[in-house]
């Protein structure tokens, strides 16, 4: 009894499992559609926020910095509390009118009074707006658009240094225009900095900076690896592969990939008795390292892909492989060529005697 219950639970259970596979299937196919663009989106923006957050923010902070340092003009109000214990007893001994009046001297400059009771710089013109803080700035910064949609409903914050932020983003750092200026500029300096390096004394300043680096214990490990991958992405390929091959390595009956870089040495030549050739073997999924062999000729396979097919083979670990050596593919091919085969007229009684005779 026992025994038949759990014969029906199990095929129930197995009844479940097959229904829920073509649903299984179904999403694993769109996610097989949707995930690849999806990445590659995903790793465009990536390197563009990170240029963005380490390349574009400093280089617009320092300019934003320096323009400031150029342009700002704000005018400080002192506090009475705040002026020299001589000009403070001094402005005692004057009547309440005088003191509406009197200028006083801070460190070399005139200052005159205000009706807040402060003291600002007395050749200040009058057309300067006083912000709550006490900071004087020209009218035409406060009035700019920028600056008082983003101080009207919190004047509070307004301080001179911070209305002179706003208004030099607004006015010459608008990102429309200088993310492009920047992004160009930066494109200019390494094209210089490549032609520099092309030259001579380049190449011995960066030599002596790469040993310098690698006499750091740490350092000299995370450099070498990003070294590695950076050169293979970005340099100019050093050594021109003529084609792909397949090659029996590490033993016989295991087929590795092979990209041929030459015809090896005249003395293995000679002692293989044949002609030889000299392949690079990458390794899976950093195709940047790998093995140097020489082979004879005879015991390699010319394989029908590209370099970059290759390349996606092995960084793929056989994931992605050529559109031209897909089994469907090749199926397809044999399919039309035997339906093909069956198009052709049959030959004619005639024909078939006279082809006997």
């Amino acid at each position: 009894m026992n025994a038949r219950k759990r014969q029906q639970d199990q095929g129930k259970e197995k009844a479940g499992r097959s229904s829920f596979l073509p649903f299984r299937t179904a999403v694993l196919r769109g996610l097989a559609v949707v995930l690849p663009p999806l990445l590659t989106i995903v790793i465009f923006l990536w390197v563009g926020g990170t240029v963005h957050k380490y390349l574009v923010d400093p280089v617009m902070s320092g300019t934003q910095a320096m323009m400031l340092w150029a342009v700002e003009d704000v005018r400080r109000e002192v506090p009475e509390a705040k002026l020299p214990p001589g000009e403070r007893d001094r402005l005692r001994r004057l009547s309440a009118e005088q003191r509406a009046t009197a200028e006083v001297t801070i460190r070399g400059n005139a200052y005159r009074p205000t009706r807040q009771g402060a003291y600002i710089p007395a050749d200040m013109p009058a057309d300067y707006v006083r912000l709550d803080n006490g900071d004087y700035v020209p009218s035409y910064v406060w009035l700019e658009h920028s600056v008082e949609q983003t101080f009207s409903d919190r004047p509070e914050e307004a301080t001179g240094r911070t209305v002179y932020e706003v208004y030099v983003r607004s006015k010459f750092l608008r990102p429309h225009i200088s993310v492009p200026f920047f992004l160009s500029l930066f494109v200019l300096v390494l094209y210089l900095l490549g032609k520099f390096m092309a030259a001579g004394i380049g190449r011995f300043f960066w030599g002596q900076f790469e040993r310098g680096v690698n006499r750091v214990p740490l350092v000299r490990n995370v450099y070498g690896s990003v070294k590695q991958v950076s050169d293979f992405v970005l340099s100019e390929r050093e050594i021109e592969y003529s084609r792909v091959v397949a090659v029996e390595w590490p033993r016989k009956g295991i087929w590795s990939l092979a990209l041929v870089t030459g015809e090896s040495l005249l003395d293995i030549e000679a002692a293989a008795n044949e002609p030889v050739l000299s392949v690079l073997i990458p390794t899976s999924p950093m195709p940047m390292t790998g093995f140097t062999l020489t082979v004879k000729k005879s015991e390699t396979v010319d394989l029908r892909i590209s370099f970059d097919e290759a390349i996606q083979f092995i960084v793929s670990c056989g994931v992605v492989v050529p559109p031209s050596q897909m089994r469907h593919l090749e199926a397809e091919s044999k399919e039309a060529s035997v339906s093909g085969k069956d198009l052709l007229p049959e030959p004619s009684a005639a024909d078939r005697s006279d082809t006997d005779g």
